[in-house]
């Protein structure tokens, strides 16, 4: 470092300690804008620590740390958003308001995946998915980055061709770099000086500008296989298996047509149509008043449905807290198993006395029905949302409103689907229960009144209706899982 020349990065004096343990030990550094620095040294030393107090998720217990703009980390693994595509993961910063680096477009036509902007995650390889973490990395950062050994994991020939591309990058860009690796020589051929990190302390500092561009010679048999091998590439799309003709519908079918066999068996040998009639005539049935089965089947779908997006929106509102606050949830669990345990048979005639038999109560009964499963999906989502992805929303210094909507929520969704599969079978249980007890027009309506005149035919032709809005409720939310979530798959 030359007199005159302005500082990006200082430590003075910084220790950090975690769990007891010392893992810097008064590091006093400094890096000037525009350098590339490279830091080496055993596993387990302070390597990643050091990264991790530049960039302001560790605070020292002691000394300062000092940098000239906020600095962009690259870590170990891509730490990409599975629902985002790569242009849009290149964007998060920026949608973020964390932005100040290259445009998204820009940032990825530098590494090479403009192509693949639209690919999701779960398409790329490795070390294309590497490409779009330093992309993004490259669209936050004005000045300096930093970098945990992003290319650890891929293959020695993928990796040699990355540090030749972080070199050109860096020379084009003249970004402050800090480049953790323990490869020497990655650190003697890429940095322009070298930290060795040893006992938490930098033990020498060496100036590498002279042999930046001079790689160590190869060995006779180490060209023999590269000349053998070639050069490595990463640009390469996962190969996804051949489509295929789709036969999921037969198991289901020949299930429906299995039954209906063995229940026209049934009625036939049992011979008794009061106890159990033949599909024939509960078709019958059907037919004879079709319009007033149909009325029946839209009250009982049109509770449903508003219960299960009432008792969805109150339990996510109430479980998204509770899965933030394990506090929270101890104080408040001896209340939600106690309205969780009550029968919801017993409050549809409380509701009758305060609300009535319109609409209201019974929407609030299927709402109580579908509640609990939604709450309990969302608690179990929100805490299974990578430790990794919160601290990368922490460099990015997202705040709460943007973790939220751009992390918690879009991660936890497979989850709360899950949840409303339930929410929406609970929730059609709600709405017949209310027809039961409040003598509403509906399927349930129509079961009680077919019991009341012994009209056994019509009971299972009612039934018959509601199994099928069952199946159509599920199969309506398992068809919205399956394209919202069919990029996710890595």
């Amino acid at each position: 470092m030359t007199t005159g020349e302005s500082i990006a990065i200082r430590l003075d004096d910084v220790t950090v300690r975690l769990g007891g343990l010392t893992i810097l030990d008064r590091v006093s550094l400094t890096v000037p804008h525009g350098e590339f620095l490279a830091v080496i040294g055993p596993s387990g030393e302070g390597k990643s620590t050091l990264l991790r107090a530049i960039a302001g998720l560790l605070r020292p217990q002691s000394g300062t740390v000092e940098v000239a703009s906020p600095p962009a980390l690259m870590f170990q693994d891509d730490r990409l958003l599975p629902w985002r595509t790569a242009l849009r993961n290149v964007r998060l910063p920026r949608d973020l308001g964390a932005g100040g680096g290259l445009a998204p477009g820009e940032a990825l036509h530098l590494v090479g995946m403009d192509a693949y902007a639209g690919y999701f995650p779960g398409q790329l390889s490795g070390g294309m998915r590497a490409r779009v973490a330093l992309a993004r990395a490259l669209a936050q950062s004005g000045d300096v980055l930093l970098l945990d050994e992003p290319f650890a994991a891929l293959d020695a020939l993928v990796r040699e061709r990355f540090n030749a591309e972080l070199r050109h990058l860096h020379d084009k860009t003249g970004r402050t770099t800090v480049l953790v690796t323990h490869s020497i020589r990655e650190a003697a051929t890429l940095a322009d000086r070298v930290a060795v990190l040893r006992g938490g302390r930098i033990v020498e500092l060496l100036d590498t500008r002279q042999q930046t561009h001079t790689p160590v010679a190869a060995t006779p048999t180490e060209a023999h296989l590269r000349a053998l091998l070639g050069a490595g590439n990463s640009t390469r799309l996962r190969v996804e298996a051949p489509n295929r003709v789709r036969l999921g519908w037969l198991a289901p079918t020949a299930a429906l047509l299995t039954g209906l066999g063995l229940w026209a068996l049934g009625a036939r040998v049992l011979n008794q149509p009061f106890l159990l009639p033949g599909p024939a005539q509960v078709w019958a049935e059907l037919v004879k008043t079709p319009g007033e089965f149909l009325t029946f089947t839209w009250g009982t779908a049109r509770v449903a449905l508003l219960g299960a997006l009432l008792g969805s929106l109150v339990g996510a509102l109430i479980g998204y807290p509770l899965g933030k606050s394990r506090a929270l949830e101890r104080f408040l669990s001896p209340f939600v198993v106690a309205a969780q345990s009550t029968p919801i048979v017993v409050l549809a005639p409380l509701l009758i006395t305060w609300f009535g038999f319109e609409l209201v109560p019974a929407v609030l009964v299927s709402a109580l029905s579908a509640l609990y499963p939604v709450m309990v999906a969302t608690i179990v989502g929100v805490r299974e949302v990578r430790a990794t992805d919160h601290e990368l929303f922490s460099t990015l210094r997202a705040g709460p409103w943007q973790r939220l909507t751009r992390l918690e929520l879009p991660a936890a969704l497979p989850v709360m689907l899950g949840g409303l599969r339930l929410a929406l079978s609970l929730a059609l249980i709600g709405a017949v229960v209310w027809e039961f007890v409040s003598n509403q027009p509906g399927l349930g309506f129509a079961v009680n009144q077919a019991r009341a005149y012994y009209n056994t035919p019509r009971q299972f032709a009612a039934i018959v209706l509601l199994i099928l809005l069952g199946v159509a409720l599920y199969s309506a939310v398992v068809g919205l899982e399956r394209r919202v979530l069919r990029h996710r798959r890595g």
